[in-house]
């Protein structure tokens, strides 16, 4: 059997090195999990070839596809078709079956690093991630989440999500201002929008936590300009490990550790 993770760019990706760990502890031997290059237009072709193929175990989805292999799937997950993002692909009756562990993947993420119910949560960009992200906030019991968007043209998206997650969301200009008040940060921008936010991160954030999404490079400008400022940080590499152990029961029927993940995933950080 034989999955692996799709994307462009792709040559940063953890993932196969996680699968790995997880196929080696659990003895799946003969279980293989590669990383390949994939732009949004030739996914369909990708897909297709995999939907014949009996040996194809799974595929792992990250930016740009999350949100185009929505049409390309023969059946979805609800939660992957209230959120708008599939993170994962397996075959199941013959077609492919679209999924969505980013969800799950944040709400475990935060749940382990101790917070609860956030009352203020900011989220920071409107793509697949942030999507997964409102999601995850609605699951631990936030009922007011704000947005700060770049490109409104994203808003209706988010709006969705939030009416079916039963949150009420505000969404505010991409500003210094956006911070004002919240105790969580989810950061689901590329390490190129870091850099702005990190500019508008107070002298003093001893209350807030930041979830940044991106785990390399590490630290990100805005996580290091809120660490300095008393933030409590949650990498990126703890919502990938998470989501990571979703995609293995799914793809393989086996539960993995979280703490083989992490163990693997840090060592190769450290190694970079």
């Amino acid at each position: 059997m034989w999955a692996g993770v799709l994307g462009s760019p792709i040559a940063h990706s953890l993932s196969p090195v996680l699968h790995r760990a997880a196929y080696a502890h659990l003895g799946l031997t003969d279980w293989r999990y590669d990383a390949r290059e994939c732009t949004a237009d030739e996914l369909p072709g990708v897909l297709d070839a995999a939907r014949g193929d009996g040996t194809f175990g799974g595929y792992s989805l990250t930016m740009p596809l999350k949100v185009t292999a929505l049409a390309l799937v023969d059946g979805l997950e609800p939660l992957a078709s209230a959120v708008g993002a599939v993170n994962t692909v397996v075959r199941q009756n013959g077609g492919l079956y679209g999924a969505n562990t980013d969800v799950p993947g944040m709400v475990n993420a935060l749940g382990a690093a101790g917070v609860g119910s956030p009352e203020r949560p900011l989220v920071l960009g409107g793509g697949g991630s942030a999507q997964a992200a409102v999601a995850a906030l609605a699951a631990l019991g936030s009922r007011d989440v704000r947005v700060a968007l770049r490109s409104p043209a994203r808003a209706p998206a988010l709006q969705s999500v939030a009416r079916w997650a039963g949150v009420a969301l505000e969404v505010v200009e991409w500003a210094p201002a956006a911070l004002a008040g919240v105790d969580l940060v989810i950061s689901a921008v590329p390490v190129t929008a870091s850099g702005d936010v990190a500019r508008w991160v107070a002298p003093d954030n001893a209350g807030l936590v930041l979830f940044d999404l991106v785990y390399s490079p590490w630290p990100t400008p805005l996580a290091a300009a809120a660490a300095r400022a008393g933030a409590r940080i949650i990498g990126g590499l703890e919502l990938l490990i998470h989501q990571a152990v979703g995609q293995i029961e799914l793809m393989t029927g086996r539960l993995v550790d979280v703490d083989v993940l992490r163990g693997a995933g840090e060592a190769a950080l450290q190694a970079r």
